[in-house]
């Protein structure tokens, strides 16, 4: 609605205070010389859209036994909504796109209301409830509090981070998402994107999270049924290395064989 972490121990334990994160606007940006981007991972979530203006598209998740094991399907396609005005390319991949053909799309920005298209790691979850009543969710989970903030203003030393600004010496952002305060982050889970370190202006606060129908649009966030949604937590384990791959459809079938991606069905 308005979304590579490092998650430590602290967190679990309720005591860190701050996130990067990469929703206004994908993991760790993606090195661009990467025959196989997925190479680590045994989850597999795919977003795909229609075409770069598209809002609205579908979710697949994949698995695979190893890393050398093909990748098999383990659900059927669920309806999502993406950035009010469709996708573009996230920070950390530009000259790959650069040297593909018939990958041509836009570049994301801060503001422009489009999620950013490429492949994140989905780093932890976040929700309304305590940490110790979410036993089931198998990725480092944060318990929002009134004074949890997603900061994007670009100028903070803070921005594109998850942070509890009662912590903080001094709160020097001017614009927050103020996360406790908005209904669609009772569950969602970070993408991890524009980190180590944020590129300013190329986005921030980029998550899965609840959405407000399914004709609704985010600020750069990739949003579905709050039915699915929860489905979608409980299954990533932070063991498999879960990755999210978003692209127009056109541009995931010509990418597919670089990038190592499966082949998708309804």
């Amino acid at each position: 609605m308005r979304g590579t972490v490092a998650i430590t121990l602290l967190l679990l334990l309720g005591t860190a205070t701050l996130i990067p994160v990469g929703c206004r606007s994908a993991p760790s940006p993606m090195p661009s010389s990467s025959p196989r981007p997925l190479a680590g991972a045994t989850q597999l979530v795919v977003v795909t859209t229609a075409g770069w203006d598209a809002t609205t598209g579908d979710l697949r998740r994949f698995a695979r036994s190893d890393t050398g094991a093909e990748w098999h399907p383990e659900e059927t396609a669920v309806p999502i909504v993406i950035g009010r005005t469709g996708l573009a390319w996230g920070v950390g991949i530009d000259e790959l796109v650069a040297a593909e053909a018939g990958t041509a799309g836009p570049r994301k920005r801060e503001g422009d209301g489009r999620s950013p298209a490429g492949i994140f790691e989905v780093e932890s979850a976040f929700g309304f409830p305590p940490a110790d009543s979410m036993g089931w969710v198998r990725l480092p989970y944060l318990g929002l509090t009134p004074t949890s903030d997603c900061v994007d203003d670009t100028a903070s030393a803070h921005y594109n981070s998850v942070i509890d600004r009662s912590d903080v010496a001094r709160v020097d952002w001017q614009s927050a998402e103020h996360m406790r305060q908005i209904p669609q982050y009772r569950l969602g889970a970070i993408i991890g994107y524009n980190t180590s370190p944020a590129v300013r202006g190329r986005g921030s606060c980029i998550f899965f999270h609840i959405w407000s129908g399914p004709g609704s649009t985010t600020a750069g966030c990739t949003a579905l049924d709050e039915r699915n949604l929860t489905e979608l937590i409980g299954w990533l384990d932070a063991r498999a290395r879960p990755v999210v791959v978003q692209l127009p459809a056109s541009v995931y079938l010509r990418l597919s064989g670089d990038w190592g991606l499966p082949a998708l069905s309804r």
